[in-house]
């Protein structure tokens, strides 16, 4: 193996942009204070979202590790059960309160209470922070993508904004939302002096040549496969959007009025969260950012789903109804569309275990927490909310189980958010409605 000093962090630089490397076996050193330190990989939090709940009798799981039995939403996770955390009886007391939508999903992150009337008050959300402690050591304390425009009007007595964010800043802040993948991009590599029409990669060409010639052949492979990675998702980007099928609310116009912006949010749906997700894996892979939230959609959801074949309507796809009322039913449509959630959170999980750090892989290095602020739409029933835990958080957290606290005392969802943070070495001692960690995690 090469040995070189290198500093606290390395990037490639060019004009106006620098790229944070992802781990190598040739720098010994990866986010530390000093050349002495461990060159672990740090552990990260991300943390996906799903409105409206799910189909009420297929969220299940039962049994340990390889061989956990899970219900029909969770079958696209299978390959990762002995990593999966499986949490049931868990909720918010504050969220109870109002049994609307945007009363369920605007403490969905933090447990805290809701102001209604048109005032704007809840929590600051624990991804954050953790962001404003755990996230100072990176270039983007946190990172928090959306696939749906946030909604600004009120729901009875409710502001929508509750439902279209789980990221808070403040009690008053919602995080703001990026929405489009070019501008999610340049916020993890490009600086205020970047020319706008220059690629990202070609501008620290140079720079990688240069870094090459010093680091062993296996890292070579690794920085190779992490530039092609780039190259990928820019390409992507670059041609989001040309397709004209809108998945989302349905226009008045069929065609534009109005020239199509260069960078507009991709319409196939599945593309724009896909997207969306390589550009969260490369935010952790470089070290860029450690805290991630994506908002697969919001609750109260317009979206549409012509991209998967009906099976209640054949011949069409499911975009005969929105998201939001297709979740008042138990039927065959709804279990696809959720099965296409956790298709996502499992290319997500996939794309975190194909990168190697050392002796673990991005996953194992991560905790990836998914849910939703109600058990199924079409009753609103909060009592207990959908929650699932993926990956190691460095060797932290021990997947393959499934834990059920229903008819316990204590089961703040608050209590999770503890025990994720102290894994992350962020210790609060109180939290939303929680006074103490859950020990089983």
């Amino acid at each position: 193996m090469t040995s070189h000093h290198f500093s606290r962090r390395t990037f490639l630089r060019g004009v106006g942009v620098s790229m944070a490397l992802p781990w190598l076996e040739s720098m010994r050193v990866w986010g530390d204070e000093s050349a002495s330190a461990s060159s672990e990989a740090p552990i990260r939090l991300c943390v996906t979202f799903s409105g409206n709940g799910f189909h009420s009798q297929e969220w299940w799981a039962k049994g340990t590790g390889r061989e956990m039995e899970l219900g029909k939403v969770l079958t696209p996770l299978a390959d990762f059960r002995d990593r999966l955390l499986f949490v049931r009886g868990l909720y918010h007391e504050e969220a109870r309160k109002g049994n609307i939508h945007s009363s369920q999903t605007g403490n969905m992150l933090s447990g805290a209470p809701i102001a209604s009337g048109g005032e704007i008050r809840s929590g600051t959300s624990f991804d954050q922070l953790l962001a404003q402690t755990y996230g100072r050591s990176t270039k983007v304390p946190s990172l928090v993508l959306a696939c749906e425009t946030s909604n600004p009007s009120v729901h009875k007595n409710y502001s929508m904004l509750y439902s279209s964010h789980i990221s808070w800043s403040s009690p008053t802040t919602p995080t703001p939302l990026e929405l489009y993948p070019a501008l999610a991009f340049d916020r993890l590599f490009k600086d205020e002096s970047s020319p706008e029409d220059k690629s990202v990669l070609d501008a620290v060409l140079a720079d990688a040549r240069d870094l090459r010639r010093g680091i062993s052949a296996s890292d070579k492979q690794k920085l190779d496969e992490y530039l092609d990675s780039v190259r990928e998702v820019e390409t992507r980007i670059a041609s989001a959007g040309k397709r004209g099928e809108l998945q989302g609310w349905r226009p008045t116009l069929d065609k534009p009025n109005i020239n199509r912006p260069a960078d507009g949010i991709p319409q196939d749906i599945s593309e724009h969260m896909k997207l969306m997700i390589d550009i969260l894996v490369l935010g952790f892979q470089t070290d860029t950012t450690r805290i991630a939230t994506l908002k697969l959609n919001n609750d109260h959801s317009a979206l549409r789903f012509p991209n998967l074949p009906s099976i209640e309507q054949a011949g069409h796809g499911i975009d005969y109804m929105i998201h939001h009322l297709l979740s008042h039913s138990d039927g065959t449509d709804w279990l696809r569309v959720n099965q296409f959630f956790m298709e996502q959170v499992a290319y997500l999980a996939r794309r975190l275990d194909d990168i190697q750090e050392g002796s673990r892989t991005l996953l194992d290095n991560t905790m990836l927490l998914h849910c939703s602020s109600m058990m199924a739409g079409a009753r609103h029933d909060n009592d207990q909310l959908p929650i699932i835990v993926l990956g190691g958080a460095g060797g932290r957290l021990q997947g393959g189980r499934a834990l059920d606290y229903t008819g316990k005392s204590d089961r703040q969802l608050c209590r999770l958010f503890l025990s994720m943070m102290d894994k992350m070495d962020v210790r609060p001692g109180t939290f939303g409605d929680a006074t103490s960690p859950l020990e089983e995690v």
